[in-house]
């Protein structure tokens, strides 16, 4: 089945490009079926790259997926033009009377600031605790997922000496997990953050599991089956050219920044590098969606009274 987005957004072309099946407002009318609303709370500054890095790992799925486009009311995206944010996105003020049966809240960049230094934590906090009872899974990333865990957990984070920055191994540590389904025994992901987070700090009570870990960069992957919530530390989601951008960038700014480690062929910056886990993305994805398709309520209003758990999970 297609990802219904707005026509004019510009992920739509850029999808239909790539082959993904996206639909119009009348293709889904036709379909009588209740499409699975998915929202996407966009923290991060390049709102349009990641609008397409997300609706392309949503659109891959078999079902009718609706993804609803959030962003923070009380900050002022400086990266996106507002022409763009008023004809795709709604305020989470103005999306909270929502139910959804699934949210993604996407990194953002203030991981050197303490979460309380942030100007919308406030927000966030508010935020967080609404998906309890208006979502029934949410699928945290990178800041997202620290800032998360340390709402509900009060997992703390640490600032590293130097930027984990490149693709690295992992390693699955329950295959069983059914968000695991189809992956292989180790695996590259994109690592992009100057914070970590470690498992010494999960408290054995806590309900979280861990499902991906690195040997050289540590947790990737938590499941917490009790609050329908995945933990995604790392950007499964990048394209092929992600890193390099950031790499590029920060030397642009004259920031101090090593060449991505595992990326570059033979570590040369003018080569293209290779995208070894555009398939373990789609699975991941793939499989996270699957799971909120079969255990949401069928009526949308009935998600959080009470609150359901993946059972499988």
């Amino acid at each position: 089945m297609p990802i219904k987005i707005p026509d004019q957004l510009p992920a739509f072309q850029t999808l239909r490009d790539e082959g993904v099946s996206v639909m119009t407002d009348s293709m889904a009318i036709r379909q009588d079926i209740r499409p699975l609303q998915i929202g996407l709370l966009n923290l991060m500054p390049n709102k349009v790259k990641t609008e397409v890095q997300i609706a392309r790992l949503v659109g891959a799925t078999p079902l009718q997926v609706e993804l609803s486009l959030v962003r923070i009311g009380s900050h002022r995206a400086k990266n996106t033009s507002e022409d763009h944010l008023l004809s795709f996105y709604n305020t989470w003020d103005e999306v909270k009377h929502r139910k959804f049966d699934g949210f993604i809240i996407t990194g953002a960049p203030v991981e050197m600031l303490d979460y309380e230094d942030v100007t919308y934590w406030d927000e966030m906090r508010a935020i967080f605790d609404w998906t309890e009872t208006n979502v029934h899974s949410t699928l945290n990333i990178c800041w997202g997922a620290m800032a998360a865990i340390y709402h509900f957990h009060r997992v703390p984070k640490y600032t590293l000496s130097e930027k984990a920055f490149g693709v690295y191994r992992h390693r699955i540590l329950n295959p069983s997990s059914p968000y695991l389904l189809g992956f292989s025994d180790d695996f590259a992901v994109p690592v992009s953050r100057w914070t970590d987070v470690l498992e010494k700090d999960i408290r054995p009570d806590s309900g979280l599991e861990v499902l991906m870990t690195s040997d050289k960069t540590g947790l990737c992957l938590v499941a917490e089956k009790r609050g329908n919530r995945l933990y995604m530390f790392n950007h499964v989601e990048y394209d092929s050219t992600s890193l390099a951008d950031e790499y590029f960038r920060d030397r642009a700014a004259g920031v101090e920044i090593g060449l991505p480690e595992n990326y570059f062929p033979e570590d040369d910056a003018t080569r293209l590098p290779l995208n070894r886990w555009r398939s373990h993305a789609h699975l991941l994805f793939g499989n996270w969606i699957n799971q909120v398709y079969q255990t949401t309520e069928y009526d949308l209003d009935g998600v959080g009274l009470p609150a359901r758990v993946l059972e499988e999970a």
